[in-house]
C-alpha cells in the first residue's frame, strides 16, 4: 500500500511539473518498477527545488536589464536581426554595443591576466568556478584574493559543490580560513537539502569593479598550463570583455551569490556607470534549471535555423538533445556549410562513445565532423556566417543545456568571429566509412551509451 501511495505522488508530481516525455516516462517507470527506492531517486535527484526559491529571489532584485526589440521586417533589418530579436525576446535582455573582447588561449596566456585584474581591484572582486583547485595554478589565486580581501575589496568567491570537491576543497578551506566569503554552490551532505547530485553550477566566471570580466571554459587547474607539460594537459579559449555588457555578466554573477548565500551585491562597487569601449555588440544568455526555459539550447537553435552560410561548433562533448543534431544536419541540406570540431580523445570515455551515434547522423546529413589531435581540447565555441558567435561555459550535452547552470556570451563582430575560426586547430575529418567500420561490439557499446544522454 505504501509503495502505491509513494509511486502515485510521483506520477503526479511528474504529470505536473516535468516537460520532456521521455524524462517524466523514465521517472514513473522508476517510481512502479522500484518500490521505495525509485521514490527516494526522484525525491534526492528528480525534484527541481531550484527553480522556486530562484524566481522569489529574481523578483526582489534591484537590476533588471529591458530588451530593446528591433522587429526583423524594420526597414533596417540585417540577415542576422530575426536572431537577436529571438534572443531579446528570450532572454529579456538587449544587445550592448560599445565592447571590447580579448581572446585567451589556456592558462598560460588566461591566468597572468586574470591575476593582474584581481591585484589591480580597486572596489569588488566576484569569482566562480566549476574547478578551483588549490595546486600550483590555483595557489596564485588563492593568494591573490586573499590580498584584495586584506586592502579593502569587496571579495566574493563560489566553488561548484562538485566539481570543486564534493567531500573535500582545499581552495574553499583556505579561502575560509583566511576571512574571504567564500561558499560552495549547492554543496549538501544530506540530499533532503537539495539535489545536489544533478545540478552543478558549470560557470566560468570573474568580474573585476564592475568594469571587466573574464569568461570562457577554462577552470583553475594546473592541468590548463601547457608550458609546464602537465600530466594531462588541456587546451582551453578564455575571454576578457570589458564594456556595458560586463553589468549583465556581474549581474548573472550577483544572483549566482545571492541565491546560495542571500547577501545582495546592489552597490556601486559592482554596478559602476559604464561606457563604450570598442566595437563588439554583446548580450549574455544563461540557463540552468533556475530558468523559465533552456535560453542557451534555444538560443542556439535560432542561431542555426538564422545561418544561410556557414556554422562552425567547437566543443569538447558532444551529445545534445536530439533536436540540436536534427537542426544542424537540416542546415547541411540546406546548403549551409557546417563544421563541428571535437577532440579525437576526450576526457571521459563513455562520452566518446556516446557521441559516435550523432555524429554519424551529421556526416550522413552532409556535415563536417573534424577530430581535433591531442592535447585534449576544452573549447566552447560557435561561430554563425563569420558574423556572429557564442562563447561561454556550455558543452553541446543534455547536462549543459538542461541541468547546470552555465553561461554564455553572443558576440556580434565581424573581425573577432574570423579571430575564433582561425584559432581551431581543424585535425582530421571523420568520415563514414570510418563509422561503418566499427565492429558489432563496438556499435553496440556506443548505442547503450547513446541510452544515458540525458545524465551524461
Amino acid at each position: 500500500m505504501a509503495h502505491v501511495v509513494i509511486a502515485t505522488g510521483v506520477t503526479i508530481h511528474v504529470l505536473l511539473y516535468k516537460r520532456n516525455i521521455g524524462t517524466s516516462i523514465s521517472w514513473m517507470g522508476i517510481a512502479w518498477l522500484s518500490p521505495f527506492i525509485g521514490g527516494v531517486l526522484y525525491y534526492a535527484l528528480g525534484v527541481n527545488r531550484v527553480k522556486r526559491r530562484a524566481m522569489r529571489l529574481r523578483r526582489e532584485r534591484s537590476h533588471m536589464f529591458l530588451v530593446e526589440e528591433v522587429a526583423p521586417d524594420a526597414p533596417d533589418a540585417g540577415p542576422l536581426t530575426p536572431l537577436e530579436y529571438a534572443i531579446g525576446r528570450l532572454t529579456g535582455l538587449s544587445a550592448e554595443s560599445g565592447n571590447k573582447v580579448s581572446l585567451l588561449r589556456n592558462g598560460d596566456q588566461t591566468y597572468p591576466a586574470m591575476l593582474a585584474a584581481i591585484d589591480a581591484a580597486e572596489k569588488s572582486v566576484g569569482l566562480a568556478s566549476y574547478i578551483f583547485r588549490d595546486d600550483a595554478a590555483g595557489m596564485p589565486f588563492i593568494q591573490a584574493l586573499i590580498r584584495a580581501h586584506r586592502r579593502g575589496v569587496q571579495v566574493r568567491v563560489l566553488i561548484d559543490g562538485i566539481g570543486g570537491g564534493y567531500f573535500r576543497s582545499g581552495t574553499y578551506e583556505r579561502l575560509l580560513e583566511a576571512g574571504v566569503p567564500v561558499d560552495r554552490f549547492l554543496h549538501s551532505y544530506v540530499p533532503w537539502k537539495t539535489p545536489f547530485l544533478n545540478l552543478r553550477n558549470h560557470r566560468k566566471l570573474l568580474v573585476i569593479d564592475g568594469r571587466i570580466a573574464f569568461t570562457g571554459g577554462i577552470n583553475i587547474g594546473a592541468e590548463n598550463l601547457l608550458a609546464t607539460n602537465p600530466e594531462h594537459p588541456v587546451r582551453d579559449t578564455h575571454f576578457r570583455l570589458e564594456g556595458p555588457v560586463v553589468e549583465q555578466l556581474t549581474e548573472a554573477f550577483a544572483d549566482d551569490w545571492v541565491y546560495e548565500t542571500g547577501e545582495k551585491l546592489l552597490d556601486q562597487s559592482w554596478f559602476p556607470e559604464l561606457g563604450p569601449c570598442g566595437d563588439a555588440v554583446a548580450r549574455v544568455i544563461t540557463s540552468g534549471p533556475d530558468e523559465d526555459l533552456e535560453q542557451i539550447e534555444f538560443a542556439v537553435l535560432h542561431a542555426i535555423s538564422c545561418a544561410r552560410r556557414s556554422v562552425r561548433v567547437v566543443t569538447p562533448y558532444f551529445v545534445p538533445p536530439d533536436v540540436l543534431t536534427t537542426a544542424l544536419g537540416l542546415a547541411a541540406m540546406r546548403g549551409v556549410a557546417v563544421d563541428v570540431f571535437v577532440p579525437e580523445h576526450s576526457n571521459h570515455r563513455v562520452l566518446d562513445w556516446a557521441r559516435r551515434v550523432p555524429l554519424r547522423n551529421l556526416v550522413e546529413a552532409g556535415c563536417r565532423v573534424w577530430l581535433m589531435p591531442p592535447p585534449f581540447d576544452h573549447s566552447k565555441l560557435m561561430c554563425i556566417d563569420d558574423a556572429w558567435s557564442l562563447i561561454g561555459s556550455a558543452n553541446w550535452d543534455t547536462r549543459s543545456f538542461r541541468l547546470n547552470f552555465e553561461l554564455n556570451v553572443e558576440i556580434q563582430d565581424e573581425a573577432f568571429t574570423r579571430l575564433l575560426t582561425e584559432t581551431v586547430p581543424k585535425g582530421r575529418a571523420l568520415t563514414l566509412s570510418e563509422i561503418e567500420g566499427d565492429s558489432f561490439p563496438l556499435k553496440l557499446r556506443n548505442n547503450a551509451a547513446r541510452l544515458l544522454q540525458p545524465y551524461l
